[in-house]
Parts: C-alpha cells; sequence; structure tokens
C-alpha cells in the first residue's frame, strides 16, 4: 500500500475551510476536498469529541488521491464550530439530539451536492453519533466506517453507577461547568498521549494544530456533556432498531482502548444484520488511524477494501 508524503501540518491546495450554517443559525466550520481525478464516491468524515478535522489530514490524502471526495465538519460547540459555554474552552452541549439534528442536515444536503456512493466515516464520540444516526433513520448512505467508536464509556464504576454519579455530581451547581480540569480521563496516571497513540509525531502533529489555532481547542467536557453521553450511549445500546439497521459496517476496535469501552463496542456492533468487526490489540490506543504505522495501515487496508467494495456496488 502506498502512504500518502501529505503534509500533515498544512490545509492541502486544492481543500477548502468553510462555515455552514444549521437551521437555528449556529455556524460550522467545514471541510471540503474534492476528489484527485474522476470521482469514485464520497466520504464524510466525523471526528471524535474536541477533535477537529486537521487531526485526520493524512487519512484524507489518502482516499482524496484514491477518487474519495472529502468532507468533514467540527462538532458543535467543540473545533472550530463556536462553544456552548462560557467556561473557557470546555466542551459542553445539552443534549446529543442536538449533535444528531445538525447530521441529519449536513448530511442531506452533502449527499445531494457530492458523487455517490456515498461514505459515513466516525471516530469515538463521532463513531457514536453516526451509528445512532444510522439506527435513527436520519442518514442512510450506502456504507459507513466506525472507528474506536464511543459507544460505551470508559470508568471505574460500570456503565449504570457511572452515570448515576454523572447525574449526582453534574446536578449540583452549573452543568455547564468543566468536569475536570485536564487530560482524557480524571482518574488515570496514563497521560493523554498514551491514551491516544504509540506515535509521537502524530500526536505532535495535533500540538501543532492547537498552537496554530487556539481558539480551535476545546478542553474537557462538561459535566452535562458527560451525563448526555452517557444517556444517548445507553439509549443506543437499548434500541431495538439496532437488529434491523441494515446499512453495511466496517468497525475497527482497539481491545485494550482507554478511553471508550471496547467491550459494549463489540457487543453493539454484533447486532447489527450487517458489520464486520477488525480488532486490534494492545498495539493500537484509541486513535487508529494516527497510530504507529503498522496499526495505522492496516486500518487504512481494511479501510480500503471495504471501499473498493462499495465503490463497485455504486
Amino acid at each position: 500500500m502506498t502512504v500518502s508524503q501529505i503534509d500533515r501540518r498544512a490545509i492541502p491546495a486544492g481543500a477548502s475551510v468553510t462555515n455552514w450554517t444549521a437551521r437555528d443559525g449556529w455556524v460550522l466550520r467545514c471541510f471540503a476536498w474534492p476528489a484527485s481525478g474522476a470521482p469514485r464516491g464520497s466520504i464524510l468524515f466525523q471526528g471524535g469529541r474536541g477533535d477537529v478535522f486537521e487531526k485526520y489530514l493524512e487519512s484524507f490524502a489518502h482516499w482524496q488521491e484514491r477518487g474519495w471526495t472529502i468532507t468533514s465538519f467540527d462538532w458543535r460547540g467543540q473545533g472550530g464550530s463556536g462553544r456552548l459555554t462560557d467556561a473557557g474552552n470546555c466542551g459542553h452541549i445539552e443534549d446529543f439530539a442536538q449533535y444528531i439534528a445538525d447530521f441529519r442536515d449536513f448530511v442531506g444536503e452533502w449527499m445531494a451536492a457530492t458523487p455517490g456512493p456515498h461514505i459515513i466515516m466516525g471516530h469515538s464520540m463521532g463513531g457514536h453519533l453516526v451509528l445512532r444516526g444510522l439506527v435513527e433513520g436520519v442518514a442512510r448512505p450506502d456504507a459507513a466506517v466506525l472507528i474506536a467508536p464511543m459507544l460505551g464509556l470508559k470508568g471505574p464504576f460500570g456503565a449504570a453507577l457511572g452515570e448515576r454519579l454523572a447525574r449526582l455530581l453534574g446536578g449540583v451547581g452549573n452543568s455547564a461547568r468543566p468536569a475536570w480540569k485536564s487530560n482524557e480521563r480524571p482518574y488515570t496516571t496514563d497521560t493523554r498521549e498514551s491514551l491516544l497513540t504509540h506515535d509521537t509525531d502524530r500526536y505532535q502533529d495535533e500540538i501543532f494544530w492547537q498552537q496554530a489555532n487556539p481558539g480551535n481547542v476545546t478542553g474537557p467536557p462538561s459535566w452535562k456533556w458527560v451525563i448526555e453521553a452517557f444517556r444517548s450511549t445507553r439509549e443506543l445500546r437499548t434500541n431495538p432498531a439496532l437488529k434491523r439497521m441494515d446499512v453495511p459496517v466496517l468497525a475497527l476496535i482497539a481491545e485494550h482502548d482507554g478511553l471508550v469501552d471496547a467491550r459494549a463496542a463489540l457487543a453493539q456492533v454484533a447486532k447489527l444484520p450487517d458489520a464486520r468487526v477488525v480488532r486490534f490489540g494492545k498495539e493500537s490506543a484509541h486513535e487508529i488511524l494516527r497510530e504507529a504505522d503498522k496499526v495505522r495501515n492496516r486500518a487504512i487496508g481494511e479501510i480500503d477494501l471495504f471501499l473498493e467494495a462499495r465503490a463497485r456496488r455504486g
């Protein structure tokens, strides 16, 4: 497999960063990169909590060079899509249904404006929201890829007790305040870097973009985000429509993920009627597409095989 030699710290020539306005007037920051040559189809890639699309330029370049049109946007309240609280760079949301509403409207416009087949990819929180959107019928792409999807939250107390504690702690005072001060998990001694990737250079790419665009940096979540994340993952986990959602799915899951519950992801993907799972062991942290080459190349190869099958059918 040929690996793109793109500059991971520059918006590529031919790509554009623009804005998209939601139906309530909220402005979301967007990325668009038309295919190189005759288009084979279109990919909408959605990142995780606190992500910005610049983190995935390397993967975007790989698919764009192979004829895929690439689109992405920063979720409401994070990255370059504004903030929903005055608490500094805190990532806040009142209800995950707000994410789904933006996703529904954006996908509708995106599918009408771009060549098919249409593939939607989601990493971490983005994977949860993509699957939830598919299960709820707000989007109907030709296929979907879930990468380390947040289908359960990682915590020391389990989902049920974790949600009760979040509601108890977050219900005191302003629930839009940050749930903790730093790191991705407040109760771990692991560094943020070790939770995300074993590849120091790729981790430093994110630091570069944070320093280049400090206004796009999203810090810890609000208590309300934590509460709603527990609720949304619980409701999706128990939704009987999971067993009827027949959009073909490829799921890449890091079994030793320190940020999301890999066992919950495996259990939920197993309910889908048309899904393939690719597992990674201790060699992979949370950000599979930003891991060391051995892991990343395997992940990209699996996705390419999946995309090739969709392109032939399209």
